[in-house]
């Protein structure tokens, strides 16, 4: 037969123990603030003069850069181009995004550009499948150009771009 015998362990108490005291130092410091010698006019019409000349930048930066989007189909799924009617500057860049991922083409109709515009040139017949694929389109001839999206034109997915 086995034997079971209990032990009594007894835990040391630190009731009694103190710690060392921390000692205490003083630290004294002094600072000098020192005034700027310009005058608060001057620094006032430089700040403007940075300001107008920051904006001028960013205006004369946006009009060079400027973009037209054009999504093709709208949020909610609809076959449409989002805008379907807009206008641009002649020469600004057209950049149409295909925005759900159905296959969707750009084909300006050779009948509804201005005269002399080669269709061919300016259409994307190719088809964009993927979301997110681009097609970029700069248009610089004056009027009204009419484009439709050839697998979806009979449900609508038809736009017009007035270059201005």
């Amino acid at each position: 037969m086995a034997t079971i015998t209990t032990a009594a362990v007894s835990i040391p108490s630190f009731t009694g123990l103190k710690s060392a005291g921390a000692t205490a130092s003083r630290v004294s410091a002094t600072t000098k603030v020192s005034t700027p010698m310009l005058s608060i006019k001057a620094s006032l019409k430089d700040v403007g003069v940075a300001a107008v000349t920051t904006a001028a930048s960013a205006l004369l930066l946006a009009s060079t850069a400027m973009a037209a989007e054009v999504k093709l189909g709208a949020d909610d799924g609809a076959l449409v181009f989002s805008p379907s009617s807009f206008s641009v500057a002649s020469g600004e860049k057209i950049t149409f995004k295909n925005n759900a991922g159905f296959p969707h083409n750009i084909v300006f109709d050779e009948d509804e550009v201005p005269a002399g515009v080669d269709v061919s040139k300016i259409s994307q017949e190719d088809y964009l499948n993927g979301a997110g694929e681009t097609f970029t389109v700069t248009l610089t001839e004056k009027g009204t150009y009419k484009f439709y999206c050839e697998p979806h034109a009979g449900a609508g997915m038809k736009g017009e771009v007035t270059v201005t």
